[in-house]
């Protein structure tokens, strides 16, 4: 049984752009113009769109120069600008302790209640180690919908 060269096309088609779709990643903007010593490479949203009442992750990978026994993770979340959330976590418990020189990836999932309201939201990070010296402060903006795009 042969298969047809435009079954064929699809499935690549499918197995390219499909993940595409679930993902995104968004450009850091840095919160001032600091020389920081952990420097963000990237941050993807999963799933994209944010659709209201589900889990969202926020993926970070970032280079540190020096190497980090522990420290903390203050996340800021903002409405139009607005300070809406204040959160701190052991930045252990987003990513492997102690943090080698190199790169390493950092990892948030946060519920969105249902009746989070829809529109222009930033996430702002502030990562800080043991002695609360900060080591870099970064935010990214997304949009969390009533509905995702199916």
């Amino acid at each position: 049984m042969a298969i047809s060269k435009p079954v064929v096309a699809l499935f690549f088609s499918l197995c390219v752009f499909l993940p595409l779709i679930s993902a995104a990643s968004t450009d850091v903007k840095y919160c001032s113009e600091t020389n920081y010593a952990m420097k963000v490479t990237g941050a993807d949203i999963t799933p994209f769109p944010v659709k209201r009442g589900d889990n969202v992750t926020f993926t970070i990978t970032a280079a540190t120069d020096n190497g980090i026994l522990g420290g903390k993770l203050v996340i800021n979340g903002l409405y139009y600008g607005i300070n809406i959330y204040d959160e701190t976590y052991d930045i252990c418990a987003k990513t492997s302790c102690p943090i080698s020189t190199g790169y390493f990836v950092l990892s948030h999932t946060q519920n969105l209640p249902p009746y989070s309201p829809t529109g222009d939201f930033s996430l702002k990070m502030t990562i800080l180690d043991e002695e609360d010296n900060e080591l870099t402060c970064f935010a990214f903006d997304f949009t969390v919908s009533a509905l995702a795009l199916d």
